[in-house]
């Protein structure tokens, strides 16, 4: 599986129990730029730097959907005229 393409589909929803291996995801990615800056691998930084946007945003939807509020909404009742 390409993990880049997967971080870079905007179509994916991040599933919240892997918020760990998308972590490691971009902790690989941040050392896989520093190792391209430093070996001077420049056509390489600008694809890492793309899926490294995908990773944070894919991590920034867990952190949003999971700072959702549930909402109550009640039991539903029966108003008595209207059992006629």
């Amino acid at each position: 599986m390409d993990t880049q393409a997967c971080v870079r589909c905007s179509l994916l929803r991040p599933d919240p129990t892997q918020r760990g291996r998308l972590e490691e995801i971009r902790d690989n990615l941040l050392a896989r730029i520093a190792e391209a800056e430093r070996e001077g691998w420049l056509g390489e930084i600008e694809g890492l730097k793309v899926s490294l946007a995908g990773s944070e945003d894919k991590l920034a939807q867990i952190d949003r959907q999971s700072q959702k509020a549930t909402i109550s909404l009640g039991m539903p009742t029966t108003r008595g005229g209207d059992l006629e």
